[in-house]
Protein backbone atom coordinates (compact mmCIF):
# COMPACT_ATOMS: atom_id res chain seq x y z
CA UNK A 1 0.00 0.00 0.00
CA UNK A 2 1.24 3.31 -1.05
CA UNK A 3 -0.01 6.54 0.13
CA UNK A 4 0.18 10.40 -0.97
CA UNK A 5 -0.52 13.08 1.49
CA UNK A 6 -1.04 16.90 1.01
CA UNK A 7 -1.64 19.13 3.85
CA UNK A 8 -2.58 22.49 2.51
CA UNK A 9 -1.59 24.89 5.72
CA UNK A 10 -1.53 28.07 6.19
CA UNK A 11 1.75 28.99 5.87
CA UNK A 12 3.18 25.89 3.42
CA UNK A 13 1.72 23.05 1.58
CA UNK A 14 3.34 19.83 2.66
CA UNK A 15 3.57 16.40 0.89
CA UNK A 16 4.41 13.22 1.91
CA UNK A 17 4.45 9.54 0.48
CA UNK A 18 4.75 6.77 1.97
CA UNK A 19 3.95 2.87 2.06
CA UNK A 20 2.68 0.52 4.45
CA UNK A 21 5.54 -0.91 6.83
CA UNK A 22 6.52 -2.81 9.66
CA UNK A 23 3.69 -2.62 12.16
CA UNK A 24 1.11 -1.15 9.44
CA UNK A 25 3.30 2.39 10.10
CA UNK A 26 4.02 4.40 7.16
CA UNK A 27 7.58 4.72 5.80
CA UNK A 28 8.64 8.01 3.80
CA UNK A 29 9.17 8.16 0.59
CA UNK A 30 9.36 11.57 -0.42
CA UNK A 31 8.63 14.33 1.31
CA UNK A 32 8.02 17.83 -0.13
CA UNK A 33 7.38 21.47 1.54
CA UNK A 34 6.32 24.65 -0.51
CA UNK A 35 6.08 27.72 0.89
CA UNK A 36 2.99 29.26 -0.47
CA UNK A 37 1.37 31.54 2.04
CA UNK A 38 -2.36 31.42 1.42
CA UNK A 39 -3.18 32.65 4.95
CA UNK A 40 -2.80 36.54 3.65
CA UNK A 41 -5.54 38.08 5.50
CA UNK A 42 -6.11 35.15 8.28
CA UNK A 43 -5.71 38.05 10.92
CA UNK A 44 -8.55 39.86 9.84
CA UNK A 45 -12.43 40.13 11.27
CA UNK A 46 -13.54 38.19 8.38
CA UNK A 47 -11.26 36.03 7.09
CA UNK A 48 -10.82 35.64 2.91
CA UNK A 49 -8.54 33.95 0.76
CA UNK A 50 -7.44 36.37 -2.00
CA UNK A 51 -7.85 35.40 -5.65
CA UNK A 52 -3.82 35.11 -6.14
CA UNK A 53 -3.19 33.22 -2.70
CA UNK A 54 -6.00 30.63 -4.36
CA UNK A 55 -3.83 30.57 -7.60
CA UNK A 56 -1.00 29.72 -6.03
CA UNK A 57 -2.17 27.15 -3.46
CA UNK A 58 -4.10 25.42 -6.80
CA UNK A 59 -0.73 25.62 -8.54
CA UNK A 60 1.37 23.97 -5.55
CA UNK A 61 -1.40 21.40 -4.50
CA UNK A 62 -1.37 20.41 -8.60
CA UNK A 63 2.27 20.27 -8.51
CA UNK A 64 2.67 18.03 -5.69
CA UNK A 65 -0.25 15.28 -6.61
CA UNK A 66 1.84 14.91 -10.20
CA UNK A 67 4.85 14.14 -7.95
CA UNK A 68 2.95 11.46 -5.87
CA UNK A 69 1.37 10.03 -8.97
CA UNK A 70 4.58 9.61 -10.56
CA UNK A 71 5.79 7.47 -7.54
CA UNK A 72 2.51 5.63 -8.02
CA UNK A 73 0.57 6.54 -4.62
CA UNK A 74 -2.84 4.33 -4.66
CA UNK A 75 -4.48 6.03 -2.46
CA UNK A 76 -4.37 10.14 -1.98
CA UNK A 77 -5.53 12.80 0.31
CA UNK A 78 -5.69 16.43 -0.07
CA UNK A 79 -6.27 17.61 3.50
CA UNK A 80 -7.03 21.56 4.76
CA UNK A 81 -6.68 23.48 8.17
CA UNK A 82 -6.91 26.64 9.62
CA UNK A 83 -6.82 29.09 6.78
CA UNK A 84 -9.29 27.37 4.66
CA UNK A 85 -11.58 26.28 7.52
CA UNK A 86 -11.81 29.87 8.78
CA UNK A 87 -11.96 31.49 5.30
CA UNK A 88 -15.47 32.91 4.29
CA UNK A 89 -14.21 31.53 0.60
CA UNK A 90 -12.67 27.91 2.09
CA UNK A 91 -14.85 26.10 -0.12
CA UNK A 92 -14.11 28.28 -3.42
CA UNK A 93 -10.27 27.01 -2.73
CA UNK A 94 -11.91 23.68 -1.97
CA UNK A 95 -13.90 23.53 -5.30
CA UNK A 96 -10.62 25.17 -7.63
CA UNK A 97 -8.27 22.29 -6.09
CA UNK A 98 -11.12 19.48 -7.20
CA UNK A 99 -12.03 21.35 -10.66
CA UNK A 100 -7.73 21.00 -11.65
CA UNK A 101 -6.64 17.84 -9.68
CA UNK A 102 -10.15 15.54 -9.54
CA UNK A 103 -9.57 15.06 -5.81
CA UNK A 104 -12.01 15.81 -3.34
CA UNK A 105 -10.38 17.91 -0.38
CA UNK A 106 -10.39 17.79 3.28
CA UNK A 107 -11.37 20.14 5.82
CA UNK A 108 -9.96 19.14 8.80
CA UNK A 109 -11.80 20.44 12.09
CA UNK A 110 -9.88 21.65 14.79
CA UNK A 111 -10.20 18.11 16.77
CA UNK A 112 -9.83 16.18 13.93
CA UNK A 113 -6.50 18.19 13.55
CA UNK A 114 -5.19 17.86 16.88
CA UNK A 115 -6.03 14.12 16.56
CA UNK A 116 -3.89 13.34 13.20
CA UNK A 117 -1.10 15.29 14.24
CA UNK A 118 -1.24 12.99 17.84
CA UNK A 119 -1.70 10.23 15.44
CA UNK A 120 1.35 11.35 12.98
CA UNK A 121 3.81 12.08 16.37
CA UNK A 122 2.84 7.90 17.59
CA UNK A 123 4.81 6.78 13.94
CA UNK A 124 8.09 8.51 15.61
CA UNK A 125 10.52 6.05 16.24
CA UNK A 126 12.26 8.70 18.97
CA UNK A 127 8.94 8.93 20.81
CA UNK A 128 8.49 5.05 20.87
CA UNK A 129 9.30 4.91 24.71
CA UNK A 130 7.19 8.01 25.90
CA UNK A 131 4.02 7.40 27.43
CA UNK A 132 2.61 10.52 29.12
CA UNK A 133 2.94 13.94 26.93
CA UNK A 134 2.63 17.20 25.53
CA UNK A 135 2.56 18.26 22.00
CA UNK A 136 2.59 21.70 20.52
CA UNK A 137 1.68 21.94 17.10
CA UNK A 138 2.24 25.70 15.83
CA UNK A 139 1.06 26.53 12.66
CA UNK A 140 0.56 29.68 10.48
CA UNK A 141 -3.34 29.54 11.51
CA UNK A 142 -3.67 28.04 14.82
CA UNK A 143 -1.48 26.24 17.40
CA UNK A 144 -2.89 22.46 18.31
CA UNK A 145 -2.02 20.91 22.00
CA UNK A 146 -2.57 17.59 23.02
CA UNK A 147 -2.05 15.68 26.37
CA UNK A 148 -1.31 11.95 25.85
CA UNK A 149 -1.63 9.35 29.15
CA UNK A 150 -0.37 6.04 28.58
CA UNK A 151 -0.09 7.11 24.69
CA UNK A 152 -3.71 8.15 24.17
CA UNK A 153 -4.99 11.32 23.53
CA UNK A 154 -6.30 12.94 26.54
CA UNK A 155 -7.57 16.30 25.62
CA UNK A 156 -6.86 18.11 22.21
CA UNK A 157 -7.66 22.16 21.28
CA UNK A 158 -7.14 23.86 18.95
CA UNK A 159 -6.49 27.83 19.05
CA UNK A 160 -6.54 30.71 16.93
CA UNK A 161 -3.08 31.41 17.65
CA UNK A 162 -0.68 30.82 14.80
CA UNK A 163 2.04 33.19 13.69
CA UNK A 164 0.83 34.44 9.85
CA UNK A 165 -2.90 35.14 12.56
CA UNK A 166 -0.60 36.58 14.84
CA UNK A 167 1.61 38.71 13.37
CA UNK A 168 -1.42 40.01 10.98
CA UNK A 169 -3.08 41.40 14.53
CA UNK A 170 -0.11 42.78 16.13
CA UNK A 171 3.15 43.22 14.21
CA UNK A 172 3.40 46.23 12.14
CA UNK A 173 3.96 45.71 8.55
CA UNK A 174 6.50 47.88 8.28
CA UNK A 175 9.45 46.26 7.02
CA UNK A 176 11.35 47.21 10.14
CA UNK A 177 12.60 45.20 13.78
CA UNK A 178 9.92 43.63 15.47
CA UNK A 179 8.42 46.23 18.28
CA UNK A 180 9.17 45.17 21.33
CA UNK A 181 6.05 46.14 22.60
CA UNK A 182 4.39 43.99 19.65
CA UNK A 183 6.22 40.71 21.33
CA UNK A 184 4.97 41.44 24.29
CA UNK A 185 0.98 42.03 23.24
CA UNK A 186 1.24 38.54 21.33
CA UNK A 187 3.15 37.19 24.50
CA UNK A 188 -0.50 38.53 26.91
CA UNK A 189 -2.83 37.22 23.76
CA UNK A 190 -1.13 33.39 24.07
CA UNK A 191 -1.24 33.48 27.30
CA UNK A 192 -4.82 34.54 27.71
CA UNK A 193 -5.84 32.09 25.46
CA UNK A 194 -4.33 28.98 26.96
CA UNK A 195 -5.82 30.19 30.42
CA UNK A 196 -9.28 30.66 28.56
CA UNK A 197 -9.16 27.07 26.77
CA UNK A 198 -9.22 25.21 29.77
CA UNK A 199 -5.91 22.97 28.29
CA UNK A 200 -4.18 21.61 31.71
CA UNK A 201 -1.31 24.33 32.52
CA UNK A 202 1.02 24.17 33.83
CA UNK A 203 2.60 20.75 32.32
CA UNK A 204 1.61 18.00 35.19
CA UNK A 205 4.93 16.89 36.78
CA UNK A 206 6.96 14.01 34.51
CA UNK A 207 5.02 14.73 31.11
CA UNK A 208 7.22 15.03 28.34
CA UNK A 209 6.90 17.96 25.87
CA UNK A 210 6.93 17.69 22.45
CA UNK A 211 7.03 20.33 19.75
CA UNK A 212 6.21 20.31 15.81
CA UNK A 213 5.51 22.89 13.21
CA UNK A 214 8.05 25.16 10.97
CA UNK A 215 8.86 27.38 13.54
CA UNK A 216 10.80 24.69 15.63
CA UNK A 217 12.29 23.22 12.39
CA UNK A 218 13.37 26.74 11.10
CA UNK A 219 15.12 27.14 14.68
CA UNK A 220 16.22 23.66 14.11
CA UNK A 221 17.44 24.23 10.42
CA UNK A 222 19.50 27.18 11.66
CA UNK A 223 21.05 25.71 14.00
CA UNK A 224 22.10 22.49 11.74
CA UNK A 225 23.27 25.54 9.06
CA UNK A 226 25.63 26.89 11.76
CA UNK A 227 26.93 23.43 12.47
CA UNK A 228 27.24 22.76 8.59
CA UNK A 229 25.33 19.29 8.58
CA UNK A 230 21.62 17.72 7.99
CA UNK A 231 18.65 19.14 9.73
CA UNK A 232 18.08 15.03 10.94
CA UNK A 233 21.54 15.59 12.58
CA UNK A 234 20.85 18.53 14.19
CA UNK A 235 19.87 17.96 18.25
CA UNK A 236 16.02 17.53 18.00
CA UNK A 237 16.14 19.31 21.91
CA UNK A 238 15.17 23.06 21.66
CA UNK A 239 15.79 24.63 24.63
CA UNK A 240 13.68 27.42 25.39
CA UNK A 241 16.33 29.61 26.37
CA UNK A 242 17.77 29.44 22.97
CA UNK A 243 14.52 30.46 21.34
CA UNK A 244 14.75 33.87 23.51
CA UNK A 245 18.25 34.55 22.67
CA UNK A 246 17.19 33.35 19.00
CA UNK A 247 13.77 35.95 19.27
CA UNK A 248 16.23 38.82 20.25
CA UNK A 249 18.79 38.47 17.33
CA UNK A 250 16.18 38.09 14.80
CA UNK A 251 13.81 40.38 16.32
CA UNK A 252 16.13 43.10 16.23
CA UNK A 253 16.85 43.02 12.07
CA UNK A 254 14.62 44.89 9.30
CA UNK A 255 13.01 42.14 7.17
CA UNK A 256 15.53 42.16 4.82
CA UNK A 257 18.29 41.17 7.09
CA UNK A 258 15.97 38.76 8.49
CA UNK A 259 15.25 36.95 4.96
CA UNK A 260 19.29 36.58 4.39
CA UNK A 261 19.44 34.54 7.77
CA UNK A 262 21.06 31.09 6.92
CA UNK A 263 18.29 28.36 7.26
CA UNK A 264 15.56 30.62 8.22
CA UNK A 265 13.49 30.88 4.74
CA UNK A 266 12.70 34.01 3.38
CA UNK A 267 9.02 33.22 2.91
CA UNK A 268 8.35 32.73 6.82
CA UNK A 269 10.78 35.78 7.88
CA UNK A 270 8.44 38.16 8.35
CA UNK A 271 6.13 35.76 10.84
CA UNK A 272 9.14 33.89 12.70
CA UNK A 273 9.44 36.54 15.59
CA UNK A 274 5.56 36.19 16.30
CA UNK A 275 6.00 32.15 15.95
CA UNK A 276 8.75 32.44 18.53
CA UNK A 277 6.98 34.82 21.28
CA UNK A 278 4.32 32.36 20.55
CA UNK A 279 6.32 29.18 21.62
CA UNK A 280 7.97 31.43 24.58
CA UNK A 281 4.87 32.26 26.18
CA UNK A 282 3.47 28.80 25.84
CA UNK A 283 6.34 27.55 27.50
CA UNK A 284 6.33 30.01 30.60
CA UNK A 285 2.58 29.54 31.23
CA UNK A 286 3.72 25.80 30.72
CA UNK A 287 6.67 25.60 33.22
CA UNK A 288 8.96 23.77 31.21
CA UNK A 289 12.55 24.68 29.71
CA UNK A 290 12.46 22.87 25.96
CA UNK A 291 10.32 21.42 23.53
CA UNK A 292 11.84 17.68 21.70
CA UNK A 293 11.16 18.53 17.92
CA UNK A 294 9.13 16.10 15.95
CA UNK A 295 8.83 16.43 12.19
CA UNK A 296 5.98 13.86 12.02
CA UNK A 297 2.75 15.83 12.62
CA UNK A 298 -0.35 15.97 10.50
CA UNK A 299 0.96 14.57 7.25
CA UNK A 300 2.36 11.67 9.12
CA UNK A 301 -1.07 11.06 11.14
CA UNK A 302 -3.32 11.13 7.87
CA UNK A 303 -0.89 8.55 5.93
CA UNK A 304 -1.06 6.20 8.74
CA UNK A 305 -5.06 6.09 8.44
CA UNK A 306 -4.58 5.79 4.69
CA UNK A 307 -2.00 2.80 5.11
CA UNK A 308 -3.45 1.03 7.90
Amino acid sequence: MRAAVVDVGSNSIKLLVAERGPGGRPVELLSRTLEVRISSGIGSEVPRLGAAAMERGVAAVSGLLTEARGLLAERVAVVATSAVRDASNGGEFLGLIRAATGVVPRILSGPEEASLIGRGLTTDPSLAALRDFHVYDLGGGSLECLSFRDRAVERAVSLPLGCVRLTEMFVSPAAGPVAAAALSDIGRHVREALVKSGFPMPVPAGFFVVGTGGTLTTVRAMAAARLGVALERADPLIRVSHLRETLAAVGSLDLAARKAVKGLSPERADVFPAALATLIALSELGGFHAFHHSLRNLRWGVAAELVS
